[in-house]
């Protein structure tokens, strides 16, 4: 068994490949935020209904902690990255007033290509 971040439990390896194998890149989940350990400082961590955890890397929210969506509140969030080495879905604040202001710049100099693959499944982008 591999550890499912925070999700509701452990996932078999296989389980985990067949997940990935349903995750397409900007798919939208209804999420909510279970776990904020350190506003402002490393991300959280969100329920989005799967027996794997999401995590919202704190590069994708706001740069102000406050404005940061609170544990318990609930909001879309799209899949972002699902690797097969770490049993946790990234994912990306849907709602703009949750998303870095500078999401637009900084996906330009990182991943300027980002948008071109909205529906590719998780393991094509390996």
């Amino acid at each position: 068994m591999v550890d499912g971040g925070s999700g509701d439990g452990d996932v078999s390896e296989s389980e985990w490949a067949a997940i990935r194998g349903r995750l397409r890149f900007g798919q939208v989940f209804t999420g909510t935020v279970v776990h904020v350990p350190r506003p402002g400082a490393i991300g959280l961590f969100v329920d989005i209904g799967l027996p794997v955890g999401g995590f919202v890397d704190v590069l994708m929210l706001p740069m102000t902690a406050e404005r940061w969506p609170a544990e318990g509140t609930v909001t879309g969030f799209e899949v972002w990255w699902a690797d097969a080495g770490r049993v946790q879905i990234r994912l990306k604040p849907v709602e703009l007033a949750y998303l870095n202001e500078d999401f637009d710049e900084l996906m330009a100099s990182l991943h300027p290509n980002w948008r071109s693959r909205v529906g590719q499944p998780m393991d094509y982008m390996e």
